[in-house]
């Protein structure tokens, strides 16, 4: 029995390398975050680097992955001294053929030990019609696969990695409502479709790790303590922001995305060269 989840849900997550949905917060809370995400929008703009580490700079999304709800969870699964490695912003407008192509997390993060758990937050409805996630489950039992590049305009991935998985495998959706979210193990296969539905599809990808795991990459990289305490080390420790885009807020996140695009560079041509 865990602080949030149950011996069945600790075992599922174990056994199939994912647990959906669980429950963060009420729908009236999630159209709030996303009524603050979209004015930001309106008045600041939201280009593509933007969309990556937004806790450095937003307040409401330092709230998000700092919620208890959320992070029980994640402490059921990684152990109670947490950090936050990373946070995408996963937007899909609607009628529109954006996808993201099957892969693992690991990939590209350059983590050890591959303890990295992604707590994905839905904004708005995830579902078939706009293109929620699907994973294999057990996949991440097989351990990192190699991947290959596939370009496609449609694809959300800028690099166009993606792994090969068969016509046959089975396969599970995970359906969330607003202020609900999944976790997945970062070796799980998975990938989302396209949002066909009339509304954005809006959700956040937070990674989350052990205070023990590091980064491979020869740049040192900043993280964010969210939970228990660091004895090791492995990344600079990066200051919550006091409000939404406070200019210190935004050098202190423009800063961590000069290290992260410098430890990508690294890690991405890496990844290729064990993949062949």
């Amino acid at each position: 029995m865990g602080k949030s989840l149950d011996a069945d849900q600790i075992r599922h997550y174990r056994e199939k390398g994912y647990l959906s949905p669980l429950v963060a917060f009420g729908p009236d809370q999630a159209a709030a975050y996303r009524a603050r995400l979209e004015e930001g929008e309106r008045v600041h703009g939201l280009p593509p680097a933007r969309r990556r580490k937004l806790y450095l700079y937003l307040r409401w999304a330092d709230e998000i992955v700092r919620h208890p709800a959320i992070l029980d969870a994640v402490e059921d699964v990684i152990g109670p001294n947490i950090l936050v490695y990373h946070l995408t912003l996963w937007m899909k407008e609607p009628h529109t053929n954006a996808f993201v192509s099957w892969h693992q997390d690991s990939t590209y993060f350059g983590l050890t030990p591959p303890e990295h758990v992604t707590a994905w937050v839905a904004l708005s409805p995830s579902n078939h019609e706009s293109g929620c996630v699907q994973v294999v489950p057990g996949s991440h039992l097989r351990g990192q696969l190699p991947h290959h590049v596939a370009h496609s305009d449609a694809n959300m991935f800028a690099t166009g990695q993606t792994v090969t998985v068969p016509d046959e495998a089975p396969l599970d959706h995970l359906v969330l409502r607003p202020g609900q979210f999944s976790l997945h193990h970062t070796y799980l296969l998975h990938n989302s479709m396209p949002n066909r539905s009339g509304d954005r599809r809006i959700g956040l990808g937070i990674s989350y790790i052990p205070t023990h795991c590091r980064c491979e990459a020869r740049t040192r990289l900043s993280a964010t303590l969210v939970r228990g305490e660091d004895r090791y080390g492995n990344f600079d420790l990066d200051p919550a922001p006091v409000a939404d885009f406070d200019p210190t807020a935004l050098a202190v996140h423009e800063a961590a995305m000069r290290r992260w695009e410098a430890a990508r560079a690294e890690l991405i041509p890496r990844a290729h060269a064990i993949s062949t």
